[in-house]
């Protein structure tokens, strides 16, 4: 009853925020949007959570059509899971949309963005309650034109427009692979309703999977931005509002993820190795590129594009080990690894969504997003400050924020590979360790960066002088995601059962057991643990808490066997708690060391030189240069600008070089297909005499050639 009550009433104010925009003057409508956007998200995670939650499924037929069955719209916990994170970034955007689209006032229609903005809303619920393949191919363009329009929302800029049509390109390239899959799962069935593509799965043989594997995963790999059909990315993301852009990267990507699983664990659960080892070098390579462009990148925006591509391919990695476990017979370290590839998706929705806002905010009140230029701006923008800090951390894998847990669980999940046979796929995992590790210390560097540069040091421009702070409108949103980025890290015990009962409605749910064991007496699963490892870990501290805590424990645990009792274990909850203990000690420390000792403050020591300017600083420029240098042979920028000032031809004042990226499917594929159409067009160039004779011979010729081949056919 929740669940359709919420989905209707999610509807009706998508309908009715779109409404509203149109008769609103232009001045209302960032207010409207806020109010009925934020609606509309309530109700829709109010239905998903109770989904989740509580396992109650949901589905309406629509109307049948004589050709193409029944539409159906449903709701269980996997669509729930992804309802709900849509829901909780709709809801922040929202209310951040509120202040932030006043930039756009007397520049461009907000009428026209708020009918787009609930438009997207409302297609994006549509495709994860979609479950026929008809309704979801529908709803699936529906939201690929919405989010391309929005992209092009500042249509007087050029690049916005190019972006815009990349994005809707590449986009439909993917469908068409996913339309085949479709057709050819709904051929077997006879059906076009997932259900009944699910009950004659089995009957498949290994080419047919393999054919729906390969297409799905180029299909909805496009949507999520994974190597090598990732360029339309970090080209749309940056151009787009910083609104739209913590939707495309905390939402939108999130649809290419959930049709990979829709496809490969629910439809048709992976049962082949091969298509596991795929997903895991697709994912490892598309991590490392993903984060290898956003450590050189400077402009705040596109740095975060970039860094949604590595994210995705963390996150196909955790998926291409499920699929592995899966088809080797090990359903429990299948489980874990889905759950790691489901937190890793949760957690980046929320600090992906932060870090964009934060952008945007700085672009809002600073009027560049170039770290080059800015510096120095937690001064005057100390909350945004704060807020985009916790955003790195968490995307940095700090401990103990979100991105930790999820983080550790995926490269604990790797090293399960030792229970595996095949060498080979030992070696593929060994692979995918080694690249997730030089990615995360990448990672760390990229965000090092983009504080340090962003917020840190000396103003390096005028307009990172005059920033000022940002309206409490647009702040609220960016700390409530703040908190959840420090929550979801630390409470991962809570966490993980909840994944793991996502996973029950649609593959193997036995994360929880493996991964949480039951230390808390008051669980109904504490008497299934051996009184001798409750007893070792009693000691240890491991029931702490569990007269005031509810739930199975605070220690995420992976037992073995007696030889090996504990093969991994963690427990953030714990320690954030002694972390600050340990804070709070070392802080009463230093006070008492220093209370009787008088603080001066003197100039500080600047080596002779009489002033600082900030073109002596250190830049993004040059705090990523050293990774530039190692990697140039896998970047290969091209350079478009590369010019020197000089005073009597003899001593450089300036150097001024520009450079822009050059993506691996536009070197491999699309700069060759294009040099290859140019050498066509300048030979059919010489052509063209401009003589009436020569073209009356071509006709002529054109003629004869018809005639011959008609007689030999």
């Amino acid at each position: 009853m929740i669940e359709a009550v919420g989905i209707g009433a999610f509807f009706l104010l998508c309908a009715l925020g779109a409404l509203l925009a149109l008769l609103s003057p232009q001045r209302r409508n960032p207010a409207v949007l806020a109010v009925t956007g934020a609606a509309a998200a309530i109700a829709l995670s109010i239905a998903a959570a109770d989904a989740l939650f509580t396992g109650q499924s949901y589905l309406a037929d629509l109307w049948s059509l004589p050709w193409g069955g029944t539409l159906r719209l449903g709701l269980d916990r996997i669509s729930g899971l992804f309802l709900l994170i849509a829901g909780i970034i709709h809801l922040a955007t929202s209310i951040f949309s509120g202040g932030y689209l006043r930039r756009y006032l007397g520049h461009y229609s907000l009428r026209s963005f708020s009918v787009l903005y609930h438009s997207l809303f409302a297609s994006i619920g549509a495709v994860l309650l979609a479950r026929d393949a008809l309704s979801f191919l529908l709803t699936w363009e529906m939201m690929s034109i919405a989010s391309a329009l929005l992209v092009m929302y500042e249509h007087r800029r050029e690049e916005n427009v190019r972006a815009g049509y990349l994005m809707l390109a590449m986009g439909e390239a993917g469908t068409l692979a996913v339309v085949i899959a479709l057709l050819l799962l709904g051929n077997a069935a006879g059906s076009l309703d997932f259900h009944a593509m699910r009950a004659s799965g089995p009957a498949l043989g290994s080419g047919a999977r393999w054919a729906i594997f390969l297409l799905s995963l180029f299909g909805f790999g496009v949507k999520a931005g994974l190597v090598p059909f990732n360029s339309w990315l970090p080209r749309a993301h940056p151009v787009a509002p910083a609104n739209v852009s913590a939707l495309l990267s905390g939402v939108i990507l999130n649809l290419g993820i959930y049709g990979i699983v829709r496809v490969n664990v629910d439809i048709l659960p992976a049962s082949l190795v091969g298509a596991g080892v795929v997903a895991l070098i697709v994912g490892a390579v598309s991590a490392f590129v993903g984060i290898l462009y956003a450590t050189t990148d400077n402009d705040a925006k596109g740095m975060l594009a970039h860094s949604s591509i590595e994210n995705m391919g963390i996150i196909v990695v955790g998926l291409g080990a499920g699929f592995v476990f899966t088809a080797a017979g090990r359903p429990a370290l299948a489980g874990m690894a889905f759950v790691a590839a489901l937190y890793h998706l949760t957690n980046h929705s929320v600090y992906k969504a932060l870090l964009f806002l934060g952008a945007g905010t700085v672009d809002y009140r600073a009027g560049t997003r170039d770290l080059d230029r800015l510096g120095g701006l937690i001064r005057t923008m100390p909350w945004t400050a704060l807020y985009f800090l916790v955003g790195s951390l968490s995307i940095a894998a700090m401990y103990p924020f979100s991105g930790f847990a999820s983080e550790w669980l995926t490269l604990q999940v790797l090293l399960r590979s030792v229970e595996l046979t095949s060498t080979a796929v030992k070696l593929v995992y060994a692979f995918t360790g080694v690249v997730l590790a030089l990615t995360a210390a990448l990672a760390v560097t990229c965000f090092v960066k983009a504080f340090a540069m962003g917020f840190l040091g000396m103003c390096r421009s005028r307009e990172a002088e005059q920033a000022t702070e940002a309206p409490r409108s647009m702040l609220a949103p960016m700390g409530a995601l703040a908190a959840l980025c420090i929550v979801l890290g630390v409470i991962p015990t809570f966490v993980i059962p909840t994944l793991s009962g996502a996973l029950a409605s649609v593959g193997d749910g036995r994360a929880t057991e493996a991964l949480v064991p039951a230390f808390f007496s008051s669980s109904p699963d504490h008497s299934a643990l051996p009184a001798a490892f409750v007893s070792d870990f009693h000691d240890l501290g491991a029931e702490t808490g569990e007269s005031f805590i509810p739930g199975r424990g605070l220690v995420v645990l992976h037992r073995g066997g007696p030889d090996n009792p504990v093969i991994f274990a963690m427990s953030t909850s714990y320690g954030v708690v002694v972390l600050v203990i340990l804070l709070g000690v070392l802080a009463g420390i230093v006070l008492w060391t220093t209370r009787r000792r008088r603080v001066t403050r003197e100039a500080h020591w600047d080596g002779g030189v009489r002033q600082l300017f900030p073109e002596m600083t250190y830049t993004a420029t040059g705090f990523s240069n050293p990774v530039r240098v190692v990697f140039d042979a896998i970047l290969r920028p091209r350079t478009v600008e590369d010019t020197e000032e000089t005073v009597a031809q003899h001593f450089r004042v300036a150097i001024r070089r520009a450079r822009e990226p050059v993506y691996l499917v536009d070197r491999l594929f699309l700069d060759v297909l294009t040099a290859q159409l140019m050498r066509g067009a300048r030979l059919l160039a010489r052509m063209h005499r401009g003589k009436v004779n020569a073209y009356v011979a071509y006709v002529l010729g054109a003629l004869i050639v018809f005639l011959i081949l008609s007689v030999m056919v």
